[in-house]
């Protein structure tokens, strides 16, 4: 089902940029101002004025961070700063980090991935996309013909095959790129243009789907940009026909999805004592002290976990406690669990499968943000009242200091649940899973 290919990467031409970690940067959606600049200041060859150039106020429709991200790419390629594989390629990525304490490494493969339509069922969403977001992007497509940074997907080899094809072809051999990050995370990589070996991954990927796990605007923007470019009745798929992927297995042990919380904002006449007296009608409500520096809250993160754990006389998924947490200040953080699944289907969206009722994104965003909140719909995709985190003290404290109303906090989502929602062609609600760690831009490039 899923085609893949390999490419001719352009990559940092290392005998050129010494340091690698100089020059990449996390993706483009978790760098904030700050961190853009401080990329900027990193070094001249930084990825950053690729993927996420900064704006002016004098910029207009012949000069701004599209056309100026065109400028440097082009004369980065001419200088030799970035320089291209001299035969197709696939690229055995190992990253390693740090989870709950423990070491890891997730291993992956970085490839070129035939875009295909969701409904075709073979590459599958599991989020709702902002448009807004799709158009930065489209336009930064536009202007440098390129993916700078891979979409991360995930597909189910249980036996491992394909990562055992890949690791014999690189036995022994040491990484092409191999360095350590500004977070301490390690990044080895290893390129591989064995004909054989990729013919083989191409064959055990034929019959895969595969699920976007991060970069649903890219892989979106992706197809919008193939529709302006092809021809019709081509006689052959041109590089814009796939996106650059980096593909995990399901069944990586360095697999780790993370909750994304909910700061809520700018809702007029919001009043906390009535809010929680309404929540009080579908959960049980506790009331926690932080404490006034927030030295508690991780132990409440912790009990939110255990309370949300699916007990081993629980079967299904469907039968997974729902635990939040809700904090709107005055040092009280009220843990909610809902009463009871019983009529659940009645009061969440009918259209939806029991898979995408049954999410505990899904529950907090139809009975609290929805319907509570009043923040659903048209108001949602315009995203003026929602933000997203995963630094949990942060959320806190932007309540405390009155830059956010309310701070909603979720345990993570479960794999099995993303695939088993994904499998239904259904979305979840924006950022309803945090994929740990972000993949690094900079590694590669591939030119469309």
């Amino acid at each position: 089902m899923a085609t893949i290919m390999p490419f001719k990467g352009l990559r940092y031409n290392q005998g050129k940029i010494k340091k690698m970690n100089e020059v990449v940067t996390p993706p483009y959606d978790v760098i904030d101002p700050d961190a853009q600049d401080r990329y900027y200041k990193r070094h001249s060859y930084n990825i950053i004025r690729l993927e996420y150039g900064k704006t002016y106020p004098g910029d207009n429709e012949a000069n701004n961070r599209y056309t100026r991200a065109a400028e440097d790419f082009g004369a980065w390629i001419g200088e030799g700063i970035l320089v291209s594989e001299a035969e197709p390629a696939l690229y055995l990525y190992e990253q390693g980090f740090v989870a709950g304490g423990q070491k890891k490494i997730r291993s992956g493969f970085i490839c070129g991935v035939k875009l295909e339509p969701y409904d075709k069922g073979i590459v599958l969403p599991h989020e709702e996309t902002i448009p807004k977001h799709k158009a930065d992007r489209l336009d930064l497509m536009r202007a440098c013909k390129a993916n700078f940074s891979p979409v991360f997907g995930l597909y189910a080899d249980k036996e491992k095959k394909v990562e055992q094809a890949l690791r014999e072809a690189v036995k022994g051999a040491p990484p092409d790129i191999d360095f350590t990050d500004e977070i301490g995370e390690t990044h080895r990589m290893w390129v591989i243009t064995e004909k054989t070996v990729i013919s083989k991954v191409r064959q055990i990927m034929a019959d895969k789907q595969i699920f976007i796990a991060d970069g649903h605007h890219r892989y979106e923007t992706a197809l919008n940009y193939k529709k302006e470019r092809e021809a019709p009745n081509a006689q052959s798929e041109p590089a814009y026909c796939y996106m650059m992927m980096t593909l995990v297995n399901l069944y990586d042990s360095g697999l780790v999805v993370l909750p994304t919380h909910r700061l809520i904002k700018n809702v007029a006449g919001l009043d906390i004592s009535r809010l929680i007296s309404k929540v009080k009608d579908s959960f049980m409500v506790e009331e926690h002290r932080p404490g006034p520096d927030g030295s508690g809250l991780q132990e409440l993160i912790k009990l939110m976990a255990e309370r949300g754990q699916v007990s081993s006389t629980q079967a299904a998924l469907a039968s997974r406690p729902h635990v939040f947490g809700l904090y709107a200040g005055d040092n009280i953080f009220y843990l909610l669990q809902l009463k009871s699944e019983t009529g659940l289907s009645q009061i969440m969206p009918q259209e939806k499968s029991p898979a995408w009722q049954g999410l505990d994104v899904s529950i907090l965003h139809t009975l609290v943000i929805d319907r509570l909140l009043g923040i659903g719909g048209e108001l949602m995709a315009r995203a003026e009242h929602i933000t997203y985190t995963r630094e949990e003290e942060a959320a806190l404290s932007l309540v405390d200091k009155g830059e956010c109303q309310l701070a909603l906090f979720l345990n993570p989502t479960l794999v099995e649940e993303v695939t088993k929602v994904a499998n239904n062609g259904e979305k979840m609600p924006q950022k309803s899973t945090f994929f740990y760690p972000k993949l690094i831009t900079g590694l590669v490039i591939n030119q469309l």
